[in-house]
């Protein structure tokens, strides 16, 4: 599975942003998507997950303030991460993982990663 972000940037606090990810190759193997974020601090967390059963999981840290959504074509998969009302906190690299039936269903594939800074 290849996966590519887009759509990282600057943006002022309170301002909005949609990251976007394509995935392509063997998706059908696939138990889930994912978006997840990485600062100094704190690692790499999820931020959200899309089950492929249309189930989705929203971190407390974001939820209220971020949407996932999924749509596939032609065995090309879209991956949108919404993200509303951005904070300084929410500055991270964010990538986007496939996730496949492995001790449960954890990432296998990830993207190379997108730099989102909120500035104040």
């Amino acid at each position: 599975v290849q996966l590519v972000e887009s759509g990282g940037g600057s943006v002022q606090a309170g301002g909005s942003l949609t990251l976007s990810c394509v995935a392509s190759g063997d998706i059908t193997r696939n138990c889930a998507m994912g978006w997840y974020r990485r600062t100094p601090e704190m690692g790499r967390v999820r931020i959200a997950r899309y089950d492929t059963d249309g189930t989705t999981h929203i971190s407390p840290s974001v939820e209220g303030r971020v949407t996932i959504s999924q749509t596939i074509t032609n065995n090309t998969l879209l991956l949108d991460l919404q993200m509303n009302n951005l904070q300084t906190d929410d500055t991270a690299v964010y990538f986007c993982a496939a996730l496949q039936p492995w001790v449960g269903c954890q990432p296998r594939y990830w993207g190379q990663g997108t730099q989102v800074t909120v500035s104040s």
